[in-house]
């Protein structure tokens, strides 16, 4: 079993900075990549950023403007998103994938982007 816990979320001007935490405990040694995705109202959930050890992964709309990380000793991956834009609002949430393909959510946090 694998725990996820995000946090950072907010209300931000457009242009602005936010960074995004999740925190990861249980069974951390089965996790193959971890990542982010986000849900907007009415719209399906779709992958922002995703990292392993081989690789880093990012959606076309946040390319140059989101940056994922991961902190091994502290068992937590970041999101760092710079030069938001309306259409980043959305629900994000941290997904954990093991190696035996099992996928694991946060809760979620809101992300809103408005001035």
């Amino acid at each position: 079993q694998v725990q996820l816990v995000e946090s950072g979320g907010g209300l931000v001007q457009p242009g602005g900075s936010l960074r995004l935490s999740c925190a990861t405990s249980g069974t951390i040694s089965s996790i193959y990549r971890l990542g982010w995705y986000r849900q907007a109202p009415e719209k399906q959930r779709d992958m922002v950023a995703t990292i392993s050890d081989r690789r880093t992964i990012y959606a076309d709309s946040v390319k140059g403007r989101f940056t994922i990380s991961r902190d091994n000793g502290q068992n937590t991956v970041y999101l760092q998103m710079n030069s938001l834009k309306p259409e980043d609002t959305a629900v994000y949430y941290c997904n954990a994938l093991t190696a035996n393909m099992r996928n694991y959510w946060g809760q979620g946090t809101q992300v809103t982007v408005s001035s």
